[in-house]
């Protein structure tokens, strides 16, 4: 049995691995998918001091709380950053990085590093009236959908989940200090269809932090494949269970 933490990206909430949480664990794993503060069960807790160090304390609180080792810690999206930093702080008890769709920060990096465009983002939020809240993206036409979902019902379902995002996410930056964390092992899965224009991913470098081949992997879906690809992730998931 192997233990899968996975966590959901910007605006979302844990309720987005509800595909994914019962194919695991029905192939006899331990499957926890919590909301991050600000969002789903943790809804009423979002405010302008929620930050990347937040998120990362949110994992770091479960994983020891709960006395898990071994962890495949799975992060989609913004969550790449999430589990980086997390990492940092626990990398005894990380088996294994999985960076799905997600940023990959380096050591003082924050998320308009990894991906300029969130600056507009940001500025978008600072002439708003709140100051410090970034509205979910809205949906855009097939291929790109919400998030890469373009299922009229899976659409509604997954705006019914989603939260404002804090701009202190955006802005903290990972610390990758600890050298213990480099030689966590990791995977990339990319989601490679209905990319929307301005969304840059870097090239996954050939060597491994710990000095192993890289490894990567693909979707053909969109950005949210824990939605529209449940099963296809699961079994690359499963790869390293």
């Amino acid at each position: 049995m192997s233990t899968y933490v996975l966590v959901h990206g910007a605006w979302h909430s844990g309720r987005c691995w509800e595909r994914v949480v019962p194919l695991l664990a029905s192939a006899g794993h331990r499957v926890l998918a919590p909301s991050l503060t600000g969002y789903g069960d943790k809804r009423h807790l979002l405010g302008p001091e929620v930050g990347l160090d937040t998120h990362a304390g949110d994992i770091v609180g479960l994983i020891t709380e709960e006395g898990l080792t071994d962890v495949i810690l799975v992060g989609h999206s913004y969550a790449g950053l999430v589990i980086s930093s997390a990492a940092n702080r626990i990398p005894d008890r990380i088996a294994h990085l999985v960076y799905l769709d997600a940023m990959v920060p380096e050591d003082g990096e924050s998320a308009v590093d990894v991906q300029p465009m969130t600056q507009a983002l940001i500025d978008r939020a600072a002439r708003s009236e709140a100051g410090w809240r970034i509205p979910p993206m809205p949906a855009s036409p097939p291929p790109v959908g919400l998030f890469g979902v373009t299922d009229p019902a899976d659409v509604a379902w997954l705006r019914a989940m989603l939260s404002d995002q804090p701009v202190l996410c955006l802005q903290q930056p990972v610390r990758l200090d600890n050298p213990a964390v480099r030689r966590i092992p990791r995977t990339h899965i990319h989601c490679v269809a209905g990319v929307p224009e301005g969304i840059e991913r870097r090239p996954v470098p050939a060597i491994q932090p710990n000095g192993s081949p890289a490894q990567v992997w693909e979707l053909e879906t969109g950005h949210d494949c824990m939605i529209t690809m449940p099963a296809e992730l699961t079994g690359l998931l499963l790869k390293l269970g």
